[in-house]
């Protein structure tokens, strides 16, 4: 090689001038967190499903599930008790079917919580009395079934907070 040789030559770079350094790794612990006043911390956070929740259901007919009618039969039946146990016969699972016909019949379908309940001649009266008593209902008719049998599987979550059961 000569002089001016070695004025041209450039050495190449060596494998580790060319790597570059990894970026540190990301830690939850290097967020920056918003800070919450001690008031802003114990109050009520937004509900998303507060709005849809409470949201009725738009053009369902009055006897349907969710129509007007259909919900207060089942007001209603929230307001019939067993005599001894503290809990409407609703959500203790009693009602299995609550049907409204299109000229505003309606037939509850029931159970008791045994064969031999002391209310199982009075209560189907009640329950039809009460329910022909709403505005716009024709006529009630209760039928009383035992299949399915009842049992506390068929409770309401509140029925069974009331009872101790949770």
């Amino acid at each position: 090689m000569t002089q001016n040789d070695d004025k041209d030559f450039v050495a190449a770079p060596s494998p580790t001038e060319n790597v570059v350094e990894k970026p540190p790794r990301a830690r939850v612990s290097d967020a920056p967190l918003p800070e919450e006043t001690a008031g802003e911390k114990f109050e009520r956070k937004r509900d998303y499903l507060e709005g849809f929740l409470q949201k009725k259901p738009e053009g369902v007919p009055a006897g349907e599930p969710g129509g007007e009618l259909h919900q207060s039969v089942i007001d209603a039946l929230k307001d019939i008790y067993d005599p001894e146990i503290p809990v409407n016969i609703y959500d203790l699972g009693l009602i299995y079917n609550v049907e409204v016909a299109e000229d505003a019949d309606v037939k509850v379908t029931m159970t008791l919580t045994t064969p031999h309940c002391p209310v199982a001649e009075t209560m189907p009266n009640e329950i039809e009395m009460r329910v022909m008593g709403l505005p716009g209902v024709r006529d009630a008719e209760v039928v009383v079934t035992w299949d399915p049998p009842w049992d506390p599987s068929k409770m309401s979550d509140e029925a069974r907070l009331e009872l101790g059961m949770l």
